[in-house]
């Protein structure tokens, strides 16, 4: 009875050294390719070794930790599903048996943690620390900012604290949970097309290149004209010759994007763009559907809503209706679900500062881009959940907001999240019939010929000539 004892506590301490292992090479895996992110994006400084430098350094870690934290709360689910049906698959097979319930449960649990703390710990820390000083007669240096930098958190935390005790006494928790269901997901569906538009080349139906590239290039040297000969007189400098810089900047980049259309191969231009658009035309209508069908089970089926579960077990049932095949489209649409995401969240005005740019990216913005990722790859799960667009059920501390079982709440949310979607397709695809329209027509030039006017002459028309008042 003993020895039977022994070997089960040995195979309990395996389990448990094998599941923190391949946590930790996940997490290894993670951390190195958010490494090279940030690094991409983060601004260039001096090699010099100074006390900047050093904080910067740590910040710089930090904000990679989160990002890394937040690649496996998008990971999460889509793992999850591939496991549950790889488990049904191979049963018996001896090189999966570490792919199990202990192993799936254990890593919700470890995202919860991390990204509660990186979002109310690591990245405040990162921000007060990059900001700090040291407090005013105090000896310079990383001691004095460090301790700045706990003495605001906890001001901070006291703030907070305070401002949640007054919220929950006024406002019902179910309803104040509300304030995490976010519609930027829709936008983001339908930006999805402007910004795959602008990656690829699209087709030249009823358009003259050559004429556009020829207006352009008038343009753009009627500008240069005007820029060089401001440059003389002292009165139009300033404003209007920085306007001039501008306006000049945005012709160059009109033609070089004409040039590149030309350029491009009949391919690129006729077969790629048409699929990459049927594609995402199609995932957007399939995401739709299937929160349709899900407002429909939610109205006759209870066991629709969704829900934690505390079962540890793995690999029993399938949670798809047509196996493999639907749990990689579900997976696949978690993804696009999440570019959405991050697409609509930068393509909001009062985001579109956080957009981050290659070697020109401050340590402060970092800061709030991994916040904002973070805070929408720890949703991806409940959302992808309350849409309908998994039946897996979310685990751990995913699956115990209060929320989660109100039927209007989520009934709402699925119902703004199709109507939302379904606008923002219909007037994306209207205004863009509308501008293939114009250049059909040839009414698109009437736009070239605007360009910014100054106290001595007027405007640039669409031949390149110069009208005088």
């Amino acid at each position: 009875m003993e020895e039977d004892d022994v070997t089960i506590r040995e195979q309990n301490f395996h389990s448990q050294v094998r599941e923190y292992i391949i946590c930790f090479l996940l997490f290894a895996v993670l951390y190195i390719v958010s490494y090279c992110i940030i690094t991409r994006y983060k601004r260039k400084s001096d090699d010099h070794e100074d006390e900047d430098a050093v904080v910067n350094r740590i910040s710089l870690y930090l904000c990679t930790f989160t990002l890394a934290v937040s690649g496996g709360a998008v990971f999460l689910l889509p793992f999850s599903i591939i496991s549950n049906e790889i488990l049904l698959s191979f049963p018996q097979n001896y090189y999966i048996q570490w792919l199990n319930g202990s192993l799936i449960h254990g890593l919700w649990n470890l995202v919860s943690l991390f990204s509660n703390l990186c979002l109310f710990v690591l990245m405040p820390f990162a921000y007060f620390f990059l900001e700090s000083e040291g407090f005013a007669g105090s000896k310079k240096g990383i001691k004095a900012r460090i301790l700045e930098t706990f003495v605001m958190l906890f001001l901070l935390a006291l703030l907070i604290l305070g401002i949640v005790w007054v919220a929950s006494a006024l406002i019902d928790n179910d309803a104040a949970s509300m304030e995490s269901l976010y519609v930027c997901t829709p936008v983001g569906l339908s930006r999805m097309f402007t910004v795959m538009g602008q990656l690829l080349v699209k087709p030249t139906i009823l358009e003259d290149l050559d004429e556009q590239i020829y207006c352009i290039h008038l343009q753009e040297e009627t500008l240069q004209r005007r820029l060089n000969g401001s440059s003389t007189h002292a009165y139009t400098r300033g404003s209007f010759a920085h306007q001039l810089n501008k306006e000049l900047d945005n012709i160059r980049n009109q033609r070089n994007k004409l040039e590149r259309r030309k350029k491009a191969s009949g391919w690129e231009k006729n077969l790629l763009y048409p699929i990459v658009m049927l594609i995402l035309l199609t995932g957007t209508t399939i995401s739709v559907l299937l929160v349709a069908l899900n407002i429909l089970y939610l109205l006759v089926d209870e066991t629709a809503m969704p829900k934690g579960s505390t079962n540890r077990a793995i690999g029993n049932t399938s949670l798809s209706t047509f196996g493999v095949a639907q749990a990689v489209l579900e997976i696949v649409l978690i993804f696009y679900l999440m570019v959405s995401s991050v697409v609509g969240f930068y393509s909001l005005r009062v985001f579109e500062g956080l957009t981050p740019r290659k070697d020109d990216t401050t340590m402060t913005t970092i800061i709030g881009c991994c916040v904002s990722i973070l805070v929408l790859s720890s949703a991806l799960p409940v959302m992808s959940r309350t849409l309908g667009i998994t039946r897996f059920d979310l685990l751990g501390d995913f699956g115990r907001f209060n929320w989660l079982g109100n039927f209007y709440i989520v009934l709402s949310y699925n119902l703004l999240f199709a109507v939302v979607t379904t606008l923002c397709l219909v007037r994306k695809f209207t205004s863009a019939v509308r501008e293939e329209l114009l250049k059909a027509l040839g009414l698109d030039k009437l736009q070239l010929s605007n360009s910014p006017t100054d106290p001595e002459s007027g405007k640039l028309s669409a031949n390149g000539h110069q009208k005088t008042l």
